[in-house]
C-alpha cells in the first residue's frame, strides 16, 4: 500500500476508512491502491501548515522564487514519467499530456519571476492627494490555504494554485482528486528534493470525506477549489465564517461561427474546443452557434471530422482522443446519450458509448438542438457538441449569453472588428478570437455567473493569495 499522505515533510500511510483504487481508464482496470487520509490526518496537515507559516512568510520573496524555480526544474527532470502517468491515469493522448506538463513547468517559472518582483519592491509608495502624510502598501500572505483540485487536469490545476500560494508566502494543504491522486504526489517528492521547510507543503489524499474535513477546517485562512458546481456550493458553505474563497466551477461555453469564416479552419477550432481531453473541460465550447447561411456546409464538414477522429488507448498507438477518465463520467455521458434519444435530438455523428475494455465514447454532434434541451443547458463534461443556428450578430450574442454559466467563449469571423465587438458583449471571463483555446500563464482564468468566484493565473492569481495592508504616517 502506497504511503500517499505528505504531512510535515513525512510520507504517511492513510489512516482513513476508504480504499482508493487508481484506474487506467483505457483498460477499466486498477493499477494502484492507497488508503485515504483520516480526518485526524487532515487536522494534522493543517496544524503543520499553521506551525510553518510564521517562518515561511518571513522568508525573502527572492528565496521563495528560488524554490519555485526548483519546482520547475524538477518537473522538467521528471517530464517523461509525468507524461506517461497522465496518459495512463487520465487516458490523455501523448500530445495533450505534453501540454499539461509544460504548462505546470511554465506556471512555476512565471510565479518565480513574480516573487522576484515582490522582493525588489516589497513596499511601494502610494501617492496621496493630501499633503503631510506618506503611505505605502504591503502585500502579505493570506495565511494557511487549502487547495482542492480536480481530476481532469491534475498537475496543471494544482500548479495554478500551488505556485502563486508559495510565491505569496502562504503555506498549503493540497487535496488531489481521488481519481487521479498519484501525479500530485510528485510535488511532495520535489519538496523533499529541494529541502522545502517542513509544513510549507502538505498533501492529503482521499474522497469526499477528506475534502469535507479540509474545507470545514477552521485552521484555514483561505480555500481555493476547482470542480463541479454541486461540490463548489458545499465548499462555499464552509466559508460562511468569513474567509476568502476562490471557486473555479463549470461552464457551458459557446463557440460563435459567422458566415465569413474559413470553413475548414473553423472545423479545426470547433473540434479542438470539444474533443480536447475528451471534452472533460470546464471550458469546453459545447454550444455551437453557427450562422444560418453556412450551417449546412459546416455541419457536413464537422460530421466528417468527428467520424475520422482516432479514438483509442494512447499507450498502444497514436490517437486523437482517449477514454473518459472514470467509469462514473462514462456513465454520466452515456445517460446524456439516452436523454438525447428521449428528446428526439438529431444526431449526425457519434452518440454511442462502449466499455470493452475501457471507458470510451464517440465524439458526438447533435444539430438544431432546441434551447430548452437538457443537452443545450447542462454541462455534460464529455465530447458532446450541440449546434443551433442564428441569423444576426445580436441574436448570436443573446444566445451565447443565455446560460447560467460564463466561463469562456470563442468567436470565429474574418471581420475582426465584428469579432472584437462580439467578444466585448459576451458575458464570460475569457474570449478567443480565431484560435484554439490557448491558455497562457500571464492571462487570467476564471468566469462570471455560475462559473465561479475569483481569478487564477497572471498577477491576479498571485493577488488571490495576498492580503493588502497600507501603512500611513503623518509627517507633522
Amino acid at each position: 500500500m502506497k504511503a500517499a499522505q505528505y504531512i510535515n515533510a513525512q510520507w504517511l500511510t492513510g489512516e482513513g476508512a476508504e480504499l482508493i483504487r487508481v484506474f487506467d481508464p483505457s483498460q477499466g482496470q486498477p493499477f494502484a491502491e492507497l488508503t485515504s487520509a483520516s480526518t485526524a490526518q487532515v487536522d494534522q496537515a493543517v496544524a503543520a501548515a499553521r506551525e510553518a507559516l510564521p517562518a515561511w512568510r518571513k522568508v525573502d520573496a527572492s528565496v521563495r522564487a528560488g524554490y519555485l524555480r526548483g519546482f520547475a526544474e524538477q518537473l522538467e527532470q521528471r517530464r517523461e514519467a509525468l507524461i506517461a502517468l497522465q496518459m495512463q491515469n487520465n487516458g490523455k493522448p501523448r500530445h495533450e499530456a505534453v501540454v499539461d506538463v509544460d504548462d505546470a513547468i511554465a506556471t512555476f517559472s512565471y510565479y518565480a519571476t513574480l516573487a522576484d518582483a515582490l522582493a525588489s519592491n516589497p513596499s511601494p509608495e502610494v501617492p496621496l492627494s493630501v499633503p503631510g502624510f506618506t503611505s505605502h502598501t504591503r502585500l502579505e500572505p493570506v495565511g494557511v490555504v487549502g487547495l482542492i483540485v480536480p481530476w481532469n487536469f491534475p498537475l496543471v490545476t494544482s500548479a495554478w494554485k500551488l505556485a502563486p500560494a508559495l510565491a505569496a508566502g502562504c503555506t498549503v494543504v493540497l487535496k488531489p482528486s481521488e481519481i487521479t491522486p498519484l501525479i500530485e504526489q510528485t510535488y511532495g517528492e520535489i519538496a523533499d528534493a529541494l529541502g522545502l521547510p517542513p509544513g510549507v507543503l502538505n498533501i492529503v489524499c482521499g474522497k469526499a470525506e477528506t475534502g469535507i474535513a479540509l474545507s470545514n477546517n477552521a485552521g484555514l485562512d483561505k480555500l481555493s477549489f476547482t470542480g463541479s458546481n454541486a461540490v463548489g456550493t458545499q465548499v462555499m458553505h464552509s466559508a460562511a465564517h468569513c474567509r476568502p474563497i476562490t471557486l473555479e466551477l463549470g461552464g457551458k461555453s459557446a463557440i460563435v461561427v459567422f458566415e465569413d469564416c474559413d470553413l475548414d479552419q473553423a472545423v479545426e477550432w470547433i473540434v479542438a474546443g470539444i474533443a480536447w481531453n475528451s471534452g472533460q473541460m470546464c471550458s469546453a465550447t459545447s454550444r455551437l452557434l453557427v450562422h444560418e447561411r453556412i450551417a449546412d456546409a459546416l455541419i457536413q464538414r464537422l460530421q466528417s471530422a468527428f467520424e475520422t477522429l482516432r479514438v483509442g488507448n494512447p499507450l498502444t498507438g497514436e490517437v486523437d482522443m482517449g477514454p473518459l477518465t472514470s467509469q462514473a463520467q462514462w456513465a454520466k455521458v452515456s445517460e446524456y446519450f439516452a436523454i438525447a434519444r428521449a428528446e428526439g435530438l438529431q444526431c449526425v455523428a457519434g452518440g454511442k458509448a462502449w466499455c470493452d475494455p475501457g471507458w470510451f465514447v464517440s465524439p458526438t454532434l447533435y444539430t438544431d438542438v432546441p434551447l430548452n434541451s437538457r443537452l443545450w443547458t447542462e454541462e455534460i463534461f464529455g465530447p458532446v457538441l450541440c449546434s443551433h443556428r442564428f441569423s444576426s450578430e445580436d441574436q448570436a450574442v443573446a444566445l451565447a449569453n443565455d446560460s447560467r454559466f460564463g466561463l469562456v467563449a470563442t468567436v470565429i469571423s474574418a471581420d475582426l472588428e465584428r469579432a472584437e465587438r462580439v467578444a466585448q458583449a459576451l458575458e464570460v471571463g475569457h474570449v478567443w478570437i480565431n484560435s484554439i483555446q490557448a491558455v497562457f500563464v500571464e492571462t487570467s482564468w476564471g468566469g462570471t455567473k455560475g462559473s465561479g468566484i475569483g481569478r487564477e493565473l497572471g498577477p491576479w492569481g498571485l493577488s488571490a493569495y495576498q492580503s493588502v495592508k497600507h501603512v500611513t504616517r503623518c509627517l507633522g
